[in-house]
């Protein structure tokens, strides 16, 4: 970091400055308007003090002083959320304010510099790709909250119906009939022949037999529960809009791959086994640009994959999974780790970690943790993944 380190708080409209000397001593202090002419004096500030400015936050209100920083040269950083909540406590004064919050973030810039993450200038089409990858996450929620909502009307009112549709919930097909024939009434006056058709036209596997077991299941309740009359046209509604919400997540996998591909690091990361498009435009988006982690340690670490030990006396003694780090990164990370145990070196660690009296998901963990060497080493060399099987006990003979 800089000589000065300038921590700035950011809000909406506006941040709040404060700027330190290498003896802590505070040179600057004053709100800064959100504004481009605010902005351009706080950089040429920075710049002439060989100073670098530290916020808590890496996109949103931080956007605009963030690209100001990157095209004037200045060093720009982040801090982010539990590493501040955690020094605000070694600081006096319970209250939370804005002017205390710079203070805290340019101090642990100046006295603690490891704890800052560097923020890299991004290229347009990365740039473009963690805004999809943003929207993905948005409409990815959106259809988990509303499948739920779907679920709990089917369940509260024909729960042999919600049983028959089973994993389907996430099919558009089946959401399509549902938009169509949203309760039993409508679904067996459609009958059976009309329902086969319309889903088949969908191109739902096994039609004829999940249209017998839905019809079976809505013949075996005879009780209706008061307000089943209005429920049909809010699952209707509900299904409607779940289809489009997957209908718009198809297309935008499609503009994630596109971007992704235009990306030199996409062939790098394609080439581990287990990832995929979708988690690496993850993976890539989260670990920006891999120099910002001098050792696989301090990415494993901004992934949250660190181990962390618990040690009380003689009473307690183990280690847990760390509950810090980026968790957009290590779920795409545990992801790509559960999606390679058909590979066999990740299988070996796998069944190594399970017969040392590991449960699944931390065999995973270790898993992701181990496969962070692997792609840290990818990254940094630029060099895509490569494997070779042992060789047979023939071919070992041959060559022998």
């Amino acid at each position: 970091m800089g000589q000065i380190s300038i921590g700035v708080d950011i809000g909406k409209t506006g941040h709040y400055v404060i700027a330190l000397d290498e003896a802590g001593s505070k040179i600057r202090a004053h709100e800064l308007a959100n504004t481009q002419s605010a902005i351009d004096d706080l950089v040429a500030f920075a710049a002439s003090n060989d100073g670098s400015v530290v916020v808590d936050q890496p996109t949103g209100g931080a956007a605009l002083l963030i690209q100001a920083c990157w095209d004037a040269g200045v060093s720009v950083g982040y801090l982010h959320g539990l590493a501040m909540a955690r020094a605000r406590d070694f600081y006096e004064g319970e209250a939370k304010t804005d002017p205390k919050d710079a203070f805290v973030i340019a101090d642990v810039a100046r006295t603690h510099p490891s704890r800052i993450v560097t923020l890299i200038p991004s290229v347009e089409e990365r740039a473009k790709l963690e805004l999809l990858c943003g929207r993905d996450e948005d409409l990815r929620s959106d259809a988990t909250r509303i499948t739920n909502r779907l679920r709990a009307l089917l369940v509260a009112h024909w729960p042999t119906l919600e049983t028959a549709l089973d994993k389907r919930f996430r099919s558009r097909a089946v959401l399509q009939m549902l938009a169509a024939y949203p309760d039993p009434e409508s679904l067996r006056r459609a009958g059976k022949t009309r329902l086969i058709t319309f889903l088949t036209n969908r191109r739902l596997r096994n039609a004829d037999t999940f249209v017998a077991r839905v019809l079976d299941a809505i013949a075996s309740q005879r009780t209706i529960i008061t307000g089943s009359s209005a429920v049909g046209p809010l699952i209707a509604e509900i299904a409607a809009d779940l289809d489009r919400i997957l209908e718009r997540r198809d297309t935008i996998e499609k503009e994630i791959e596109q971007c992704f591909f235009a990306l030199p690091e996409a062939e790098i990361l394609l080439s581990l086994p287990g990832v995929g498009a979708r988690t690496g435009a993850r993976m890539l988006v989260e670990i920006s640009d891999v120099v910002r982690f001098p050792t696989p340690s301090k990415l494993a670490a901004f992934a949250g994959l660190g181990p962390s030990d618990r040690q009380s006396g003689s009473s307690i003694r183990n280690t847990v999974p760390t509950r810090r780090g980026n968790h957009r990164l290590k779920n795409a990370m545990f992801l790509t780790a559960f999606a390679s145990l058909k590979h066999p070196p990740s299988r070996t660690y796998y069944d190594r970690k399970r017969a040392a009296g590991k449960r699944h998901n931390e065999a995973i963990l270790c898993l992701a943790r181990r496969r962070v060497d692997v792609i840290h080493a990818m990254l940094t060399r630029k060099e895509l993944y490569r494997w070779s099987p042992p060789p047979t006990p023939q071919e070992t003979i041959q060559a022998a």
